[in-house]
């Protein structure tokens, strides 16, 4: 019986993943620069990115839009690169996840009040404009209107 060959893994070009993600190129190779990603090169020294590359990719985006810093994002990706062997480093870096899961729940709570204060708000102004409206118009000027 005859061995199939695997498949190729699937990889891509800088640019590939730079219109993918809606981010530059200069990006990506600043993600580089701080050790955030780390291509393979081809023999020409072109950049070739794996699923890897691209999930870090996506997971650094996702963290700056939670307003992490990259430092942070370094940190929470060196999660999954422990040395399983090494019991503290284990520790060390579930503490970590830890203290972000909780920051994170707090971040969570607090938008969640927010929310909560934007509806009361808007309750009181949706109120307001109902009272004005029955009472057969409005007590302001339309924005751009003739004064």
């Amino acid at each position: 019986m005859r061995k199939e060959a695997a498949p190729p893994t699937r990889t891509w070009t800088i640019a590939e993943l730079a219109r993918e993600l809606e981010i530059s190129t200069r990006t990506i190779r600043f993600y580089e620069e701080k050790g955030l990603i780390t291509p393979e090169r081809t023999s020409g020294n072109r950049r070739v990115y794996s699923k890897r590359d691209r999930a870090r990719l996506k997971l650094i985006l996702r963290g700056k839009r939670f307003g992490y810093s990259l430092e942070e994002i370094g940190e929470m990706i060196g999660m999954g690169a422990v040395d399983l062997a090494e019991a503290e480093q284990i520790r060390r870096s579930l503490a970590y996840g830890d203290k972000k899961l909780g920051e994170i729940r707090q971040r969570i709570e607090e938008l969640r009040m927010l929310a909560g204060d934007i509806e009361t708000m808007r309750a009181k102004l949706l109120a307001k404009l109902r009272e004005l409206e029955r009472q057969g118009g409005s007590l302001s000027h339309e924005p751009g209107g003739d004064s």
